[in-house]
């Protein structure tokens, strides 16, 4: 999966070799198709350092995750893909896998302002570092929808920069 140009179809791959090895696997239960929240454990991510992990997570369907805690580049990943990574507690993560595991119909509901995490009468508090929280309320986390925002100005700056015009002053 690592040599693929483009990250098209890599959806499909999400977690395939744990998946392959477990037939009960969350991903493959029919209850939990179309879930659009991962709830995890602790050092999430941990051996997937390239891009692809959060892409495939995204991919499949995945707009957010709660865990105990996150390796470090998986979390910056997931970052700079718009998909809040939030940390929640060991007891508070086993509380909302019991309810959905319950009710897998039921609405799990992250609200990034109030950094928290609602299904039905249970609501826990998550934690994201106040950066990575405001680049998400206000999409500053997408560096190219940024710099297309700002052509006019990227093209008035790119004028300044010597090797940009044959080295001749602006």
């Amino acid at each position: 999966f690592l040599r693929c140009v483009s990250f098209d179809g890599l959806g499909e791959h999400a977690f395939e070799d744990d998946r392959k090895q477990d037939p009960n696997h969350p991903f493959d239960k029919p209850e939990y198709q179309g879930a659009g929240i991962l709830i995890a454990g602790r050092n999430f991510g941990c051996g997937s350092s390239r891009e692809h992990a959060p892409q495939s997570l995204m991919r499949w369907g995945i707009r957010a995750i709660i865990a105990e805690t996150y390796a470090e580049i998986f979390f910056g990943n997931c970052g700079s893909l718009g998909i809040p990574a939030l940390k929640a507690s060991r007891a508070d993560l086993e509380k909302l896998a019991a309810a959905i595991s319950t009710n897998p119909e039921s609405e799990l509901t992250v609200d990034l302002e109030s950094l928290s995490v609602s299904l039905g009468d249970i609501r826990i508090s998550v934690s994201l570092p106040a950066s990575v929280q405001t680049a998400l309320i206000t999409g500053e986390w997408d560096y190219l929808g940024q710099l297309l925002s700002a052509s006019d100005q990227v093209t008035a700056h790119a004028a300044t920069i010597p090797y940009l015009n044959q080295f001749q002053p602006a």
